[in-house]
């Protein structure tokens, strides 16, 4: 696999360890300053839903990861392409159902790596 594409794939997977962390461990403080639109008075009673929509992240953070440390390139490649294919699915369901910001933080850079790794 291409350093470019293994360093996209960290790249990806910090952002999500980000949402991890704010959404498992500092949602209420913190994260009423990133997502701003969400009413504060919402911020308790959602902090188990946000939870365990950090805990899939850190999922799709692990997947990157493993990907760039896979030594077969055939695996590496097909790893790297399923939680790639995640990450785009999941930008494109919330800048669908929430935010278009979503999209472009989130699905915009995996697509670009997708592309970038059957182009490289």
């Amino acid at each position: 696999m291409n350093i470019i594409i293994k360093i996209l794939l960290v790249v990806i997977a910090f952002q999500h360890l980000y949402f991890l962390w704010l959404e498992m461990f500092v949602w209420e403080t913190t994260g009423k300053k990133v997502f701003r639109s969400l009413p504060k008075h919402l911020f308790e009673p959602t902090r188990q839903l946000a939870a365990n929509q950090g805990l899939y992240n850190g999922f799709l953070a692990a997947g990157m990861i493993w990907a760039v440390f896979i030594s077969d390139p055939h695996w590496a490649i097909n790893v790297a392409v399923f939680f790639l294919s995640c990450v785009i699915i999941a930008g494109v369901f919330g800048g669908y159902s929430v935010d278009k910001k979503i999209f472009l933080a989130q699905g915009l850079p995996a697509l670009i790596t997708l592309v970038l790794l059957h182009i490289l």
